[in-house]
């Protein structure tokens, strides 16, 4: 929380698609918004016109590529990257999609949430997917829905240990027009940030350990 007593919200990823639907309407409700990402200077344009800061968070990098959480009040770890390959061949780059959607996320919290505790507020929010889900099939391509489906158990298994007021879930938010989802996509990076929105800025008796989508719990 800043001096004035505004959150604080890191967005991984922010830079467009559905991390910038994110942090705009982050922004829109009143919180300090940083967008999390790997090049600062190629995103200072986008953080200006969002009304955001910037700073580097290299989540394939070493581990002081990552930035100071100690502050932020709100975690949304959107960032994420998909090869649509066999999961045993080295073209899944299985390593790199571990580290973007897996152990950057985990880093990330465990940097995090021990100042939530402390100031007995926080809200975190994995960005996941139906493709991770194994009550639907467990059906994303390559890496993609093993990196999710780990995602949505330490969601889980994080909220367990979260202290008072700290709120941990995560979401799908469906299929939507990003350079990931393509052109046909049904929704709008807007439609797609609409529930992440939701879970970033949850009420003292809201859900937590879920797994949603359009607001409503999907299976793990």
């Amino acid at each position: 929380m800043t001096a004035g007593g505004t959150r604080r919200a890191l967005v991984t990823g922010g830079n467009r698609g559905i991390g910038r639907a994110i942090a705009e309407g982050l922004v829109l409700a009143g919180l300090d918004v940083t967008i999390g990402v790997r090049d600062v200077a190629a995103s200072r344009a986008v953080a200006g016109e969002i009304g955001a800061d910037v700073v580097a968070c290299d989540l394939a990098g070493p581990d002081d590529a990552l930035p100071d959480m100690s502050a932020f009040d709100v975690l949304v770890n959107n960032a994420g990257v998909l090869h649509d390959a066999p999961i045993l061949s080295p073209e899944a780059r299985f390593d790199e999609v571990m580290a973007v959607m897996l152990r950057g996320p985990y880093l990330l919290m465990q940097r995090a949430v021990p100042g939530m505790n402390a100031r007995g507020y926080g809200r975190v929010v994995n960005m996941s997917s139906d493709w991770g889900s194994f009550s639907e099939g467990l059906e994303g391509p390559g890496a993609y829905g093993v990196a999710k489906a780990g995602l949505n158990a330490l969601t889980l298994a994080a909220s367990r240990e979260a202290g008072t007021g700290v709120k941990i879930n995560a979401l799908c938010p469906g299929w939507v027009r990003t350079r990931m989802g393509g052109d046909a996509a049904a929704r709008s990076p807007e439609e797609g940030a609409e529930t992440a929105l939701w879970l970033a800025t949850l009420p003292e008796d809201g859900p937590t350990g879920g797994f949603f989508r359009d607001h409503a719990p999907l299976g793990w």
